[in-house]
């Protein structure tokens, strides 16, 4: 079903403030997690929303989000998120490592004890749309074994960096540490379909196509033993460094067993202090074009930057409608109706 950015925005709001979000807060998640099913990332889209009530519900998420500073000194600033919404804390983190970056060249956030923060590109983007170079990354829930092991110890960990790149769009990469995030293994269990064999390993550490036995396993990193080396890294600098959960500890957001934990870190770096902003971007102008102009592989008429395809994708959403599955729908209008909210997100027809 495709949806109007507008109505599927408003409908997010409305659901958040319903489960007890305070409208700011409500008005930054919806924004969120409608602008991760326009870049086609659903599995960072509004189906979260049944999630974060129940989480609510169950006591172990809370809001209203108040990020508390435990410290900002120079370049760096630590910020606890308190157990709320993970796009609050992010969002401000990345703020600050701005607003550090614009006063010393550099400027890191680490953020502990927070939630699931959503499309890293989003934060990151926020840095090269201010003429930096941005990243972010966070730790998630253990889905991936050590290298060589079978049992699963770290999350899937992604990663994001952006700069700007004197065109329309900011060059952008967003990634997880692992082949997929696990969400599309989520996404395959619930819609009864298969999933490629070279995503996941079942609970005896073979490769599977079953997402059901993938989800008792784990996943397979990228690049082998590479991939489980960023995920190491990123765990530590971003759970066991600022003093979050890390490793093990880091529970799942799909499941009510407690307070996730989860840890992060943004960064931003001045471009300035190198060369002016402007060269910068005339030479990344002059690079992606290089690169857009070298000889294609037999079948391609196209070379896409980092980022690129999304970038089109949402271009087109907000021209066409937002796809959201059926099921989706059904599980935001049930919940709508059960806290009296008259609002339905079915009530718009597909455009």
């Amino acid at each position: 079903m495709k949806f109007s950015k507008t109505h599927l925005e408003t409908v997010s709001r409305e659901f958040l403030m319903a489960v007890g979000a305070s409208s700011s807060e409500a008005e930054t998640v919806a924004r969120s997690l409608v602008q991760a099913d326009m870049r086609g990332i659903h599995t960072h889209g509004v189906n979260f929303l049944p999630k974060i009530a129940m989480r609510i519900a169950d006591g172990v998420m809370t809001i209203p989000t108040e990020p508390k500073v435990i410290s900002d000194r120079d370049a760096i600033c630590h910020i606890d998120g308190n157990n709320g919404f993970g796009q609050i804390a992010a969002v401000k983190g990345m703020q600050c490592a701005i607003e550090h970056a614009s006063q010393f060249g550099v400027g890191m956030t680490f953020i502990r004890n927070t939630n699931h923060i959503g499309l890293l590109a989003q934060y990151s983007t926020v840095a090269a749309e201010n003429g930096m170079i941005g990243f972010a990354m966070c730790n998630s829930a253990p889905s991936v074994a050590p290298w060589g092991g079978m049992e699963p110890f770290f999350g899937t960990n992604p990663f994001s960096v952006a700069a700007p790149s004197g065109e329309e769009h900011p060059v952008v990469l967003d990634m997880s540490t692992t082949v997929v995030a696990r969400g599309k293994i989520r996404q395959a269990l619930k819609n009864g379909n298969q999933i490629p064999e070279d995503w996941a390993f079942g609970s005896d550490g073979r490769p599977t196509s079953d997402p059901k036995e993938a989800m008792k396993g784990t996943l397979v990193p990228i690049g082998g033993a590479k991939g489980y080396g960023m995920a190491f890294f990123i765990d530590l600098i971003c759970g066991l460094l600022p003093g979050s959960n890390f490793s093990r500890e880091v529970l799942t957001f799909h499941k009510s067993e407690g307070p996730t934990g989860v840890g992060a870190m943004m960064c931003a770096i001045d471009i300035q202090r190198l060369m002016p902003l402007n060269t910068f971007q005339i030479l990344v102008k002059s690079h992606v074009q290089s690169i857009r102009d070298s000889k294609k592989a037999e079948g391609n008429m196209r070379i896409y930057l980092p980022g690129e395809i999304e970038a089109y994708a949402e271009q087109a959403s907000q021209a066409d409608g937002i796809d959201i599955d059926e099921k989706t729908v059904a599980e935001i209008d049930s919940i709508l109706e059960e806290k009296g909210v008259e609002l339905r997100l079915k009530q718009q027809i597909p455009r």
